[in-house]
């Protein structure tokens, strides 16, 4: 395990909280003479757009000068850039975009100019976006987020509507009853800014009402009272200074809404049939019972539609007045596999929250060990430059500097190229200590050895900034479905891979006889995961690759008659040489190991391998690359270089990340 403080840190062997930690190692057998101890000079001393952006949690009274302060003390850490995050914990006269915060704003940014920092802006007061801190639904209380509910019936019985409630259908039950779909307020919150009896010791969150972002009207007066008047006070910074606009995990419903109701409006059916290619109404008694006929198809069906409303009516909406003003839209989606909304972000995110991963089995199992590679897949096939991880929020007063460090390491050899850490507080006042925590920065234990961390999250934020992933495989995925066991299979296997929307098989990619090629990427082996939903545009696009031996049916499937020619493998254990038929390996470990993660990058002419011992326990191995030439190791924490000697044996210590470059014979990058 690597600890913190360790004497292994001065001598960069241990990555570092959101850097993963990095070794200057040996591996594999090659001359060294062609690298000697030449080190890429960005490497040494990248740009300040690749550090590390923490939440800043603005949580109390702000004043002019503990703002200044604290953003020269994150300067001499290493950190510099920040997410202005206006939380709970500030005082009433500071609300939600009122003239003493969008002072204290503009003193944060003019202090970020001055010193050649970056900033992003965060678009709700506190979150989930979409209402302005209740303010969409003051202006209109018809924008309050709406949901489906259900009315049973007797016999003979007509639904009673309340004020505010509209009928949708009223169905007939196979078992002879009847029932009511109406579409009501969903009684969703966020969270607000402020506590309630802080100084009676009988605390209570403001929880403003959430607003109705699957309503183009709501989303609509969502950004004229946030994005316009972002635009107006601090427009000349945009996309300069300011690089991006976060929104923050938008829900239909907003948080706590009435148990048993369903995203929906009467008014999205039309956008609801359009996207299923069939009237739906008949079927909506099957989002609450099982009885009717393909019932849970026709669920599944629903709420895939759903998040592609989603995307056209919020994050689309978002996306194109970012597109106009010169400015990204970054921050994620509320699930970690809603991989179809990040087409939307010029810098697709996603985060890692409640110890959602943690070494062990979750970090390769459930739907929250996708979310790194969901925003990374969807940073390559869209052409964006960047991709994004808030992380650490909510893992608690308990995280260790081991754990902090390895979930860095988990995002880098993911693809991830900016990380958001959760959080820097403002004050660790009162509640405000214990508000989501930990703090990992200046309120933490490692605060003074931080530099050498920040540093080498640059570097990597750098490395994988700009060069071209070597990847061969592709795992097709729904719009917010991203299967894990084949993931879990390639990730154990060495063979890096990326997520492929399946949407993209009828819009953009190419599919010809030796596989898939987007956005630069050629993908010869495509693996369908048995229970994924194949719309009938890319049926054809399959077609092609299964009759070309390219495409891998992981499981039983029912499109597996149509696809003649596929690979079909029963379980995850086959998948690895269903692979190997296809793809030549890149990486091979001797002995094999399970442990050990990949990703392989080409910049500046120069291949760069990171490798990365996710488990408990250390690995010994001999590492065989498809690339020949010298080779050296690179440490992140110093940028000091180790040449490797030829046929080494290479020891991974529990949690340990490793770069290893590589100046090849003949360049193909």
């Amino acid at each position: 395990m690597n600890r913190f403080p360790s004497s292994r840190v001065a001598h960069g062997v241990v990555m570092a909280a959101a850097a993963a930690v990095f070794v200057a190692c040996q591996v594999c057998s090659c001359s060294t003479a062609a690298i000697g101890a030449d080190v890429p000079a960005e490497f040494k001393d990248p740009p300040r757009e690749f550090s590390v952006m923490p939440f800043w949690f603005w949580n109390d009274d702000l004043k002019d000068e503990e703002i200044v302060r604290q953003i020269a003390d994150f300067e001499a850490h290493g950190v510099y850039g920040f997410v202005i995050h206006p939380r709970i914990g500030l005082p009433r006269d500071i609300g939600w975009l009122s003239p003493r915060m969008i002072h204290a704003m503009h003193v944060a940014v003019d202090e970020a100019v001055r010193r050649k920092m970056y900033v992003v802006l965060y678009d709700e007061g506190m979150y989930p976006s979409g209402s302005s801190a209740g303010q969409v639904v003051a202006r209109n209380p018809s924008h309050a987020a709406r949901g489906l509910a259900k009315i049973d019936l007797q016999p003979g019985e007509d639904p009673k509507l309340k004020d505010g409630w509209k009928l949708v259908v009223t169905l007939d039950r196979p078992d002879g009853r009847r029932m009511t779909v109406v579409e009501r307020p969903s009684g969703g919150v966020i969270r607000g800014l402020h506590y309630l009896g802080e100084e009676t010791g009988k605390i209570k969150e403001e929880l403003p009402p959430a607003g109705d972002i699957l309503n183009p009207a709501a989303v609509s007066s969502f950004i004229e009272l946030v994005y316009d008047r972002y635009a107006e006070e601090f427009g000349p910074h945009f996309g300069k200074t300011i690089l991006g606009i976060f929104t923050d995990e938008p829900s239909p419903m907003g948080r706590g809404a009435e148990r048993g109701m369903v995203p929906g409006n009467a008014a999205l059916l039309d956008q609801v049939n359009r996207i299923l290619g069939y009237d739906f109404k008949p079927f909506l008694a099957d989002l609450w019972h099982d009885d009717g006929p393909d019932a849970s198809q026709h669920r599944a069906d629903y709420h895939r539609a759903i998040a592609i409303c989603l995307e056209e009516n919020y994050y689309r909406r978002l996306s194109e007045w970012c597109d106009r003003h010169g400015i990204a839209l970054t921050g994620h989606p509320g699930g970690s596999m809603d991989i179809g909304a990040e087409r939307y972000f010029q810098m697709p995110g996603q985060d890692l929250v409640w110890r959602m991963v943690v070494p062990g089995p979750r970090a390769l199992e459930g739907g929250d060990s996708t979310a790194a590679k969901c925003a990374s897949s969807a940073m390559v096939h869209l052409g964006r430059r960047r991709n994004a991880n808030e992380l650490y929020g909510a893992y608690g007063h308990e995280l260790t500097y081991d754990e902090m460090e390895w979930l860095a390491s988990w995002c880098f050899v993911r693809g991830h190229n900016l990380l958001y850490p959760h959080a820097f507080y403002y004050s660790m006042r009162g509640p405000r200590k214990d508000e989501r925590p930990p703090d990992v920065g200046p309120n933490a234990a490692w605060w003074g050895k931080y530099r050498p961390y920040a540093d080498s999250c640059r570097r990597l934020s750098w490395l994988n900034t700009d060069s071209r992933q070597v990847c061969e495989v592709a795992i097709l995925a729904e719009p917010a479905r991203l299967p894990d066991v084949p993931a879990k299979a390639c990730y154990q296997h060495q063979r890096d891979f990326n997520y492929l929307e399946i949407r993209h098989l009828g819009e953009d990619a190419k599919v010809e006889p030796d596989g898939v090629r987007l956005a630069g990427m050629h993908y010869r082996a495509v693996i369908l995961d048995g229970s994924l939903h194949v719309p009938a545009d890319a049926i054809p696009a399959l077609q092609k690759l299964a009759a070309n031996e390219r495409l891998v049916i992981l499981g039983s499937s029912p499109y597996t008659a149509q696809l003649k020619g596929a690979r079909p493998v029963a379980s995850a254990a086959e998948l690895p040489a269903a692979i190997g038929a296809l793809v030549e390996p890149d990486l091979t470990l001797t002995p094999p190991s399970t442990s050990i993660r990949c990703r392989h990058v080409v910049k500046g002419g120069r291949h760069f391998y990171m490798l990365f011992n996710e488990e408990e326990s250390p690995v010994t191995a001999t590492v065989d690359l498809s690339v020949a030439g010298g080779r050296q190791w690179l440490d992140p924490f110093t940028a000091a270089a180790t040449p490797s000697p030829p046929a080494e044996t290479v020891v991974f210590e529990p949690h340990q990340l490793k770069v290893l470059a590589v100046t090849a014979s003949s360049s193909d990058e």
